[in-house]
């Protein structure tokens, strides 16, 4: 009698056990679907979306590289060799971006900015500094609409070919054909009339919420995403309206040359 009940405690806890574990894959599962479904439903919407798999490695974007190929877009370089593409969104100038082109040029780095017309013709002579730099400037559009919402390419063509006029009425000279959506937001039309114009499309596999100027991150934050999410062939995105991204950026660019990365550019990104 005693054995019989020391067995069915046994088998209690045994089941408990079981149930238990069933329970943590379950959901582990569910998790791994709800990432899943969260990254389809951004790509139906037209957001830009990355999920992390783990540090140092890649992330998965809403798109493949080889599905942005038939656009002539990127978000990454497909490669395990430790080069970093940095970018700049400029919206507005607010008096950081001087200190970032100093800290680009004491490192020999250079970077793309995209900008947007207010930029361009607000500071011109801050433009011009840009290019004469070694920088490369890419389109933003005209007024950083969301892009995913126009349908036409008359519409579309506009946005882009007023940002340029901007640029050659600043500079003398013809834009990069870069391209890259208004906060990530794009369709496959838009992908398709950006290719149509002649541009390539970039997205980004590194950012993070440097954009808030009420609310910027700390340097530990900072570093916290740009360190640890790093990874060979990475197209990093920050704003240039960041007094943090203004005060870091040296050191940034130090520690991660200190991992063993150096710098390209997107013009050199090959199929």
């Amino acid at each position: 009698m005693i054995w019989n009940k020391e067995k069915r405690n046994t088998w209690k806890k045994a089941a408990v056990l079981v149930i238990f574990a069933a329970a943590f894959f379950a959901g582990r599962m569910a998790a791994r679907v709800e990432r899943t479904f969260r990254t389809s439903t951004a790509s139906a919407e037209g957001n830009w979306g990355l999920s992390f798999q783990q540090e140092g490695e890649k992330p998965v974007g809403n798109a493949s590289y080889e599905e942005l190929a038939k656009y002539d877009a990127w978000y990454a370089r497909n490669t395990d060799e430790k080069i970093i593409y940095l970018t700049f969104d400029c919206g507005y100038e607010n008096g950081n971006t001087p200190r970032i082109l100093e800290s680009l040029k004491k490192h020999g780095v250079h970077a793309t900015f995209f900008a947007v017309g207010n930029f361009i013709k607000d500071n011109p002579e801050l433009v011009r500094q840009i290019v004469a730099e070694g920088h490369t400037v890419g389109n933003h559009t005209m007024h950083h609409p969301d892009m995913s919402k126009i349908s036409d390419m008359a519409s579309f063509e506009k946005e882009i070919k007023d940002l340029e006029a901007a640029f050659k009425e600043a500079t003398g000279q013809e834009l990069a054909r870069y391209y890259r959506p208004p906060q990530g937001k794009y369709s496959e039309a838009n992908l398709k009339m950006a290719q149509q114009l002649g541009y390539q499309t970039f997205f980004w596999s590194l950012a993070y919420v440097d954009w808030y100027q009420d609310k910027q991150p700390s340097k530990e934050e900072a570093f916290d995403k740009l360190l640890g999410r790093i990874h060979p062939g990475a197209i990093v995105l920050l704003h240039n309206t960041s007094s943090t991204n203004a005060a870091i950026l040296d050191e940034l660019l130090t520690k991660w040359e200190e991992m063993g990365y150096c710098f390209g550019t997107l013009g050199e990104l090959e199929r």
